[in-house]
């Protein structure tokens, strides 16, 4: 005997629907970070040039979401806090997400200027939380 329980969601839209992040990584579409992100609705965009991708992010008019920098790819943690760094001095902030296995303990950080740090492989649900947090200040309206 098998038990099916359903739950009505209504109007519910998927955590990421809409945004559109930029991953800078040198794994294909078929990685991990791209799985993941896609699971969560986004709009992803890649990158496998640390400086391209950076200049992208200035002169881009139709804004990204979302940063999110594989740093295991482009020289660890350190590397990927210097290039969230050189994005502060925009007029608009950009929510940012760094990935690496060096990663001892998560960060969650309250000021918004600082990434979201995770530690990779990434779990689908750190994945998430850590999506959550780097857009909690972005708002999300439905038309019902």
């Amino acid at each position: 005997m098998q038990l099916v329980r359903s739950f009505e969601y209504g109007s519910a839209a998927q955590v990421g629907f809409g945004v559109r992040v930029l991953l800078l990584s040198t794994q294909d579409r078929s990685g991990l970070i791209a799985t993941r992100l896609a699971s969560l609705g986004s709009a992803i965009e890649f990158s496998t040039e640390l400086f391209s991708a950076l200049e992208a992010i200035i002169n881009d008019p139709a804004d990204y979401g979302l940063f999110v920098l594989d740093c295991d790819c482009f020289g660890g943690i350190e590397a990927g806090q210097r290039a969230v760094a050189m994005l502060a001095g925009l007029s608009r902030h950009i929510p940012s997400i760094l990935v690496s296995q060096a990663c001892e303990i998560q960060v969650f950080s309250e000021d918004p200027g600082k990434p979201t740090i995770l530690r990779a492989p990434l779990s689908a649900v750190s994945m998430r939380v850590g999506f959550e947090h780097a857009l909690r200040d972005r708002l999300a309206l439905r038309m019902i």
